[in-house]
């Protein structure tokens, strides 16, 4: 289980951006939105579930569930160690931060694959 917080935190801990986390779990964008928006635990479909949390898992984010490694019993998130990672070529985001479509996009008319 992960929760939305958990989702926002991890994601803030590798430095990615919403759209990243879509394109690396094979996810849309709405998808993710809605999942980061939520209260509580995250709902979704089970495939969806385990591919969100396998692309956090890849590119080296730790879930911490309730009770698991806090004497207070806290949830959270923490990135493995760097010797321990085998990371994942994940994007930190999926276009310059000008705001540009890549070339490839640009001359396929502004949609991506």
């Amino acid at each position: 289980m992960i929760t939305a917080a958990q989702l926002r935190a991890a994601r803030a801990l590798l430095g990615m951006d919403q759209r990243a986390l879509a394109h690396a779990a094979q996810l849309s964008l709405p998808t993710i939105q809605r999942m980061e928006a939520s209260e509580g635990v995250i709902r979704g479909t089970v495939d969806s579930l385990v591919k969100l949390v396998g692309a956090l898992e890849a590119a080296g984010v730790e879930l911490i569930n309730e009770g698991i490694t806090s004497p207070t019993g806290g949830r959270g998130v923490r990135l493995r160690a760097a010797d321990a990672v085998k990371r994942a070529r994940v994007p930190t985001r999926t276009r310059p931060q000008g705001g540009r479509r890549p070339a490839a996009i640009a001359r396929r008319g502004g949609r991506s694959t």
